[in-house]
């Protein structure tokens, strides 16, 4: 992981931070993992989880209909501001927020519990860096490499929502477009990501869990203070390619301690 490292902080303009654990074992590198960062996209990935525990809990059901009305429709990334006004189910809102990052999904699913309240469960998540504001996409929405390696975590091992509800958002990020850390891998094992995006002016985020025959992986990585997108993207691209060449060609090394 140390390349990685080297690469990002030495060859790289911009800021970085990521953060890497094999979810079967014990072995883990951070980079900056806890620098609280602008989480962008990532966000609805944490509010989405804990959405779910509230559904968990009795709060709201996914079935339950929920009104969309013009002044709820946000700018940005999306599809629902460009319908007529009508009613979703909590289940409609939570996979256009996952599958194609929706604002307008993102803003109506967060008005129904709060800033309050979803700060205080990403606390009881144990995300200790994760802050986030009234709106969808603003910068002072923060959270750490680290915490959202966490929410991947938690859901792989099924131990904060149920296994149903677990597995729900996994096999939407599986649905989602690998643009990033697997960009350059081969489309055949692109499905062994599970990831969600974020960005936004000079800012890329991907959190990841990696399913290999080697076992199974989180890795996040956030930049901010890039000079642009595509420069963002080739460096989470390239960092991703060298993950992947970490874990099935020298994860044996790693796991002994014996990175060069």
């Amino acid at each position: 992981m140390k390349d990685i490292k080297k690469y990002l902080d030495e060859e790289r303009e911009g800021r970085y931070a990521f953060y890497f654990e094999d979810l079967d074992g014990d072995y883990t590198y951070g980079y900056h993992q806890d620098a609280p960062k602008t989480s962008a996209g990532c966000m609805k990935l944490i509010v989405a989880v804990v959405f779910l525990k509230k559904v968990e809990e009795g709060a709201f059901s996914m079935d339950e209909l929920v009104p969309i009305k013009d002044e709820d429709k946000q700018p940005g990334n999306g599809i629902l501001r460009e319908f007529i006004e009508r009613t979703y189910t909590i289940r409609e809102l939570l996979t256009s927020m996952l599958i194609v990052g929706d604002n307008t999904s993102t803003y109506k699913l967060m008005s129904l519990m709060g800033p309050k309240n979803l700060n205080a469960m990403f606390q009881e998540m144990g995300l200790t860096h994760t802050v986030l504001t009234d709106t969808p996409g603003h910068s002072d929405n923060k959270t750490t490499a680290k915490d959202l390696a966490q929410v991947i975590k938690v859901l792989y091992q099924k131990s904060y929502l149920n296994e149903k509800h677990s597995d729900f958002i996994l096999d939407l990020l599986r649905q989602r477009v690998k643009s990033k850390v697997a960009f350059y891998l081969p489309n055949r094992v692109r499905d062994q990501f599970a990831s969600k995006t974020g960005d936004s002016f000079g800012i890329e985020n991907e959190v990841a869990l990696i399913n290999t025959s080697q076992g199974n992986f989180v890795f996040s990585i956030m930049a901010d203070e890039l000079p642009n997108s595509v420069y963002g993207m080739i460096s989470l691209a390239k960092a991703g390619m060298m993950i992947w060449n970490n874990i099935h060609e020298n994860w044996d090394q790693l796991k002994e301690g014996q990175e060069a």
